[in-house]
């Protein structure tokens, strides 16, 4: 397959299963995020709405066994007016194609030159985030130019618009990789976060990217000693800088 000049051998059976994280370790931010702030503001009275919604259910976000009723209720004033899951693709191409710029300048260069080098081995590479997988889908290939397989967050209709019904983060990421047919061992992982210790844990090499700061020690702690923590251009977060790190 040739990727923008780029020529990739196809996975073969028994290739080593390489998983990345999206926000934060291949895109500086939360892609899903900036996403549904954009749908927010399109019109006044879905500002409105996010704005008499954001003291109840902000906080729920901040706490992992809450995270995803408060995402919910985000993507729910974005999308208030959808009938089904697909009614949110296209309006996903005209953001992606209408921020197509300041997407580019959101994708960690170091990240995707190691997602290049894992495709160029021939490694099986799979993307795993909490954003909805056509989003990363959409970033990657119109953007970078990739064409990896996304496992992702799946919304749902949900009291007149759409809401998250399996969020694809902590141990349900596993579970979700494994139900798409990723059910190999992993071999290394790729992610920020600690809500992805799951995922860190079950791979032979994981690799800590941009955590934030304050999250340093307890990766140290609860990882296997000599575990790299390395930082991919994210200013405002931890890890040794590009020019130190090796992955």
């Amino acid at each position: 397959m040739s990727v923008k000049g780029r020529q990739y051998p196809k996975a073969q059976a028994g290739a080593p299963l390489v998983v990345f994280d999206f926000d934060h370790t291949l895109y500086d931010g939360d892609s899903g995020g900036h996403l549904f702030t954009w749908l927010i503001t399109r019109s006044w009275w879905r500002r409105l709405l996010a704005l008499l919604m954001f003291p109840v259910f902000m906080p729920l976000v901040a706490f992992l066994p809450t995270r995803r009723f408060g995402i919910s209720a985000f993507v729910w004033a974005g999308t208030v007016g959808f009938h089904r899951s697909r009614d949110l693709d296209p309006l996903i191409d005209r953001y992606v194609v209408t921020h197509a710029e300041r997407i580019r300048q959101r994708l960690l260069p170091v990240g995707i030159e190691v997602l290049h080098r894992h495709r160029e081995a021939g490694d099986r590479v799979v993307i795993a985030t909490g954003a909805p997988p056509e989003l990363a889908r959409a970033i990657l290939a119109f953007v970078a130019h990739e064409d990896v397989p996304v496992v992702g967050t799946q919304v749902g209709p949900r009291l007149g618009g759409l809401g998250a019904k399996r969020h694809c983060h902590n141990e349900m990421k596993m579970t979700m990789l494994r139900e798409a047919g990723f059910r190999e061992e992993v071999a290394i992982a790729y992610s920020d976060s600690g809500a992805d210790l799951p995922l860190l844990r079950a791979a032979r090499r994981p690799v800590v990217v941009n955590p934030k700061s304050q999250r340093v020690e307890m990766f140290r702690r609860v990882l296997p000693p000599g575990t790299p923590i390395l930082n991919w251009g994210c200013r405002k977060r931890g890890g040794e800088l590009p020019a130190k790190a090796s992955s």
